[in-house]
């Protein structure tokens, strides 16, 4: 099954794959014929004409001339093939991440899955390379050379064949106690990088608690684990080629003893000088190959592992798909929530959304409010799919959303999140995320929507300042903004401002509502707030409590029911006294 996945990748590449083995097979039998011709030119030395001499000189050079180029061939083909497939199997990762929902993203982890497309995915390769090449080349030179020995001696050839089951049991030994420390390492790869993660993510903060000490300690030992493990398959590996090595030359010292003992005895008519000569070469061929065996069986078991963990992705089905011939357009902004009730896992005992019953009509502005973990982002993920309903069903413009094409309704549907993420680049790059083809006209029209405007044109370049990756060189609130105007520029039918405006003042709040309000009737508004001021004058309010619409209603209705809103609303408005500034 895993094989079957990973060859998928290999694509235009099976050419070389194919042609790798023909050329390795190639080498072998050259180089197995070497030793032969090499006999009669030893046996022949004592000949008093030099032709056949001058023969099996000329026939040597030829042979060691086309092995040479086979093996060249071998080469550029065996890495043409590798490196390609690699390149494929990165980039059908890369798809199948893509096409995930937040569901796959949290069971396999972004640590986990950026150690998969590196450090899997070169195991993969060098495990390719190996299988068309040396794999190829190994079992075949041995039954060649242990063929060709036979063939000369058999009695001198059983010494080889004597050996071989040694080495089989210390290899298997060898592997059978290193392979599982190696399946270890790769779950400690993943937690280094966890660790890395966090820190590069999160390196304000952690300088800000000045907790540098502390993060290094948990680098170090995540470090150490990985090391210490690889230490102890190590320390079993090496033991392979001492093993090897002492089995070669005590081969070699038998045959000698008993091949010349042989040609002296028997005045060289069961064995001759050349012969011996040719069996010390098969001898070499045979164990040497037995000790690559060992090597492939080693790197193999270690891909073994990366193997699996690469196939894990590109098998696993996202649950979040398009319907066949799904609907691709969408009438208007309707949305409709149907006793719904979700939970994150199939096996989790309780549900984080329930029972919910909201309409909410195209160009209308609901407003959400809630404690943190009352499932306020939850909600709003189902209308644009990245979440499935567990129960119930969501409806956008009259139509399941399970019924439309996935990416008509996500470019129907513009979510700004809690966590606004911008990338290395210009402004305008940033913003033609939303729209890749929007003017600059329209660019700037929106960046005024979102009170963006004014800042950027206080920049140098304006709007083709580059912003540094995750855009650090700008503040929380502008960086709000910017994400605001990108969202705009997909010209949604629903917009989502998922708690999007916190770190901004509350009169550039007030502006952003306002532009709303009169440059996107038509668009319906979902507002996600912590403060009662960003949401009080939308159509309808809800509040949500331990997953559950709780109260529901417009601003003076809420106040009037002096229940958990009217609470929120009071203590902010005392607490506040109507001022707030822009974080940065």
């Amino acid at each position: 099954m895993i094989i079957k996945t990973l060859s998928k990748s290999i694509r235009e590449y099976k050419k070389q794959s194919l042609l790798t083995p023909f050329f390795v097979s190639c080498v072998v039998v050259l180089e197995c014929l070497i030793p032969l011709v090499m006999a009669k030119l030893v046996d022949n030395m004592s000949s008093t004409s030099i032709q056949p001499i001058l023969i099996y000189s000329i026939t040597l050079v030829i042979l060691a001339g086309l092995s040479l180029t086979s093996g060249i061939i071998a080469g550029r083909t065996a890495a043409t093939a590798s490196c390609g497939f690699a390149k494929n199997l990165r980039k059908d990762l890369y798809y199948k991440v893509q096409d995930f929902g937040f569901s796959e993203i949290d069971k396999f982890s972004s640590a986990s899955l950026v150690t998969r497309l590196t450090t899997d995915v070169s195991n993969v390769q060098h495990a390719f390379q190996m299988i068309i090449r040396i794999a190829v080349r190994t079992p075949l030179m041995l039954i060649f050379s242990m063929v060709m020995s036979f063939t000369i001696n058999w009695k001198i050839a059983l010494i080889f064949l004597a050996i071989l089951p040694i080495l089989g049991v210390a290899l298997f030994v060898i592997i059978f106690k290193a392979m599982p420390l190696f399946n270890k390492v790769f779950k400690k790869y993943d937690n280094l990088n966890n660790s890395i993660e966090e820190n590069v993510q999160g390196i304000r903060v952690v300088k800000s608690y000045v907790r540098e000490d502390y993060e290094q300690e948990k680098f170090d030992k995540s470090a150490t684990e990985v090391r210490n493990n690889f230490v102890k398959a190590e320390k079993l590996v090496a033991l392979n080629n001492p093993i090897m090595s002492f089995c070669i030359h005590s081969a070699i010292v038998l045959v000698c003893l008993i091949g010349s003992r042989l040609i002296v005895s028997s005045g060289a008519t069961e064995l001759t000088t050349g012969q011996l000569s040719s069996l010390l070469n098969y001898g070499i061929q045979i164990l040497s190959s037995m000790m690559m065996l060992s090597m492939i069986f080693v790197m193999l078991s270690i891909s073994a592992e990366s193997a699996k963990r690469v196939s894990e992705v590109l098998n696993e089905k996202p649950e979040l798909v398009s319907p066949e011939d799904g609907i691709t357009k969408v009438k208007n902004g309707n949305v409709e929530f149907k006793n719904v009730s979700f939970k994150y896992q199939e096996k989790a005992e309780n549900f984080a959304l329930k029972n919910i019953n909201l309409t909410i009509d195209s160009g209308q502005t609901l407003g959400i409010l809630g404690g943190t973990g009352s499932s306020k982002t939850t909600l709003i993920q189902l209308i644009s799919r990245l979440y499935d309903t567990t129960q119930g069903e969501v409806k956008v413009g009259g139509i399941n959303v399970k019924d439309y094409d996935l990416t008509s309704l996500r470019n129907s549907v513009a979510v700004v999140l809690q966590k606004n993420v911008l990338f290395s680049g210009t402004i305008k790059e940033n913003l033609r995320w939303g729209n890749k083809d929007a003017t600059d006209e329209e660019i700037v029209r929106v960046c005024k929507l979102a009170q963006a405007d004014d800042f950027i044109q206080g920049f140098p370049d304006k709007y083709d300042t580059l912003l540094d990756q995750g855009g650090t060189n700008v503040s929380g609130g502008q960086k709000q903004r910017l994400c605001i105007a990108r969202a705009l520029l997909k010209k949604p039918k629903i917009l989502i401002l998922d708690d999007s405006t916190s770190a901004v003042d509350t009169k550039t709040d007030a502006l952003i509502r306002n532009a709303f309000e009169k440059e996107i009737p038509n668009t319906t508004k979902i507002i996600i707030a912590q403060r009662v001021s960003s949401i009080e004058s939308a159509d309808k309010i809800i509040v949500l409590d331990g997953g559950e619409i709780v109260e529901q209603g417009n601003h003076l209705e809420l106040l009037k029911k002096n229940g958990i809103y009217a609470d929120i609303y009071k203590t902010q408005t005392k607490l506040s006294g109507g001022k707030n500034n822009e974080t940065k």
